[in-house]
């Protein structure tokens, strides 16, 4: 492996962002070879032994994994109820230490994507970093033109309000009272399109996300996942820099 600079390797070993990383260093917390580094301009690899605050760091081959995601699992690796969580459905194929990007509601199916790349996952979590989020939710009553203007132009909740969403209308049945509604948003908020929905007096009766990006779920069925391909990976690295 290259040598990389120890920031760079920190983030990738899920420590924290880059930028976090350099304030742990120049706070002292960092030991490489048993040594307290303060510096910036330190290089290393996986034969240096690096420390944070007395724990070592180990690092893997970086594993990106698309999920879909079935209702009923949490977004998680563990959780303190005994639930199923995602690292649950994977098989012997994945021994690396992944974690989700995000979070998927426990009754919320969809893409979901899994790494153990911290830096990656910073990344595309980082609020200043627009990615399309598309999810298709059946609601109670039937949304209005009045209605789909407001979650179009953004709705205020107490501690934030949402920009710009696209929404459609996919079908009405006035018989069942009911609309299903594609809605693209970027923000990731907890729970925010079932909240957005509410707020305009809507409530989510099922909730499914499609898109993430440019990626999909073609060619996959709930509970299964595939590797993003190197193409994949770099064109999201490539979006959000």
């Amino acid at each position: 492996m290259e040598k990389v600079r120890l920031q760079k390797f920190m983030a990738d070993a899920g420590v924290a962002s880059r930028r976090k990383s350099e304030e742990l260093i120049a706070e002292g917390h960092v030991k490489v070879n048993n040594k307290v580094v303060t510096e910036m301009g330190i290089k290393v690899d996986h034969s240096d032994k690096v420390e944070v605050d007395g724990m070592p760091l180990e690092t893997e081959k970086k594993r990106y994994i698309l999920m879909y995601k079935p209702r009923g699992v949490i977004s998680a690796v563990k959780d303190d109820k005994g639930r199923k969580v995602v690292t649950d459905l994977l098989e012997e194929d994945v021994q690396e230490r992944v974690y989700p990007i995000g979070r998927l509601d426990y009754d919320t199916s969809g893409l979901l994507l899994l790494t153990n790349d911290g830096e990656f996952a910073n990344h595309l979590m980082h609020p200043r970093y627009h990615v399309d989020k598309t999810y298709v939710a059946k609601i109670e009553g039937i949304l209005e033109t009045e209605e789909i203007k407001k979650l179009e132009s953004g709705i205020k909740f107490k501690d934030y309000t949402t920009s710009r969403a696209k929404v459609r209308v996919m079908s009405k049945d006035k018989k069942k009272n009911s609309s299903i509604v594609r809605i693209t948003i970027h923000e990731g908020h907890n729970h925010q399109v079932k909240n957005m929905f509410d707020a305009v007096g809507h409530k989510v009766e099922k909730l499914a996300r499609e898109n993430y990006g440019f990626l999909t779920l073609d060619g996959l069925v709930s509970g299964k996942y595939r590797d993003l391909t190197r193409q994949e990976v770099a064109q999201l690295k490539q979006d959000n820099r």
